[in-house]
């Protein structure tokens, strides 16, 4: 599919650019830019069933109808990457592709159209070739990518909609977490579930994240960085924190991670690390993690460390963990070896300055 480019009106001066991202902080300094590409069931254009459209031009508002779809039905979903700089000057994006495969997983979920895997890697390689000159020069800067898609159509009535836009744009990036990279302290939320079995916990989309905010503004309020959720039928088995994957290191030499069933969000982070964590010869084991067996294995030792994944936060420590019956520490409540070395070496992939035996950096 061909990009028809939009000329930029006016684009940010070099010294009003070099200001902002001088500091940039996390997802408030967005670039010139974005891609868009239309959907529509009854076009058929270029071989892409649907899909049309396709441009890139001025980062601006998006104009909808009262009626669109997503504002009613919330038809949405969402990707969250980054590009990285290397040291030759060039950038690079980390298992892009898998991050096109959960895109539309997610779709197949909300009953939205897929989006041709090459395309959808066409699309955010042209946003990040064009707005190269906006990736920081801070330890930890990226540029975080958000590709998201939306029912466009406008109607009432409660049906898949025929009509969707696609769209990607940056930010200018630094670190995930205000205070760099610490151990956080985590609030568990006993009177809120993330999904529930059937439900779309495995989607990367809006209304998740949505019907988290009230259990992470209770856990601001109890001094917590993050919220962490449990099961939704019997409360007791740990899923994951508000948008980070969860793995538990022990003296025994295994780390267990929460099995994907439906209910946690399939994190590209968290498949690395399982990798990574291999390699250092860990048994790894996907098997339910309970709360008591956190708090139990933490206070006779037998848990060493625990650690949170993501995109955005890339390797986490997690330093105690607060509910409403009492408070935990885990190890010295300090970055335990394993998030450290885990958090150097998946950094040092990302930005090309150890060998990628995986295959996972793809350079832009």
């Amino acid at each position: 599919m061909q990009f028809e480019t939009i000329p930029h009106p006016s684009p940010t001066p070099d010294a009003a650019r070099e200001e902002a991202i001088a500091d940039p902080g996390f997802g408030k300094v967005f670039t010139d830019h974005m891609v868009t590409i239309e959907y529509d069931e009854d076009r058929h254009e270029d071989g892409q069933s649907g899909w049309h459209n396709a441009r890139i031009g001025p980062r601006q508002p998006i104009a909808l109808d009262p009626a669109a779809s997503v504002l009613h039905y919330a038809q949405e979903i969402f990707e969250g990457m980054k590009a990285y700089a290397h040291e030759d000057g060039g950038l690079a994006l980390f298992r892009p592709e898998q991050n096109a495969r959960r895109f539309n997983a997610s779709a197949r979920r909300m009953a939205m159209p897929e989006i041709p895997e090459e395309l959808f890697l066409e699309a955010v390689t042209l946003a990040v070739r064009t707005d190269a000159d906006w990736m920081p020069p801070v330890e930890g800067g990226s540029l975080y990518i958000r590709p998201f898609m939306f029912a466009s159509e406008a109607f009432l009535g409660v049906r898949p909609a025929r009509r969707y836009t696609f769209v990607v744009i940056l930010v200018s990036s630094g670190n995930y977490f205000k205070k760099g990279v610490n151990p956080v302290r985590i609030w568990v939320s006993q009177d809120y579930v993330r999904a529930a079995p059937g439900g779309t916990g495995a989607a990367k989309t809006g209304g998740n994240y949505a019907a988290s905010l009230v259990p992470q503004a209770e856990a601001i309020r109890n001094n917590c960085d993050q919220v962490v959720f449990l099961d939704a039928i019997e409360k007791q088995w740990v899923e994951e924190l508000g948008g980070m994957n969860l793995f538990f290191v022990r003296a025994d030499g295994s780390v267990i991670t929460p099995p994907l069933t439906g209910t946690i969000l399939p994190g590209i982070t968290r498949d690395s690390l399982i990798a990574m964590l291999r390699e250092e010869g860990l048994e790894v084991r996907e098997e339910p993690y309970s709360i008591t067996q956190w708090r139990e294995e933490a206070e006779s030792g037998e848990l060493l460390e625990t650690l949170a994944c993501g995109t955005a936060a890339v390797v986490t420590p997690i330093g105690s963990v607060a509910s409403a019956s009492g408070e935990f520490t885990i190890g010295t409540g300090g970055i335990g070896q394993m998030a450290q070395k885990m958090r150097e070496k998946l950094i040092d992939i990302q930005h090309g300055r150890i060998a990628d035996r995986h295959g996972w950096v793809t350079r832009v």
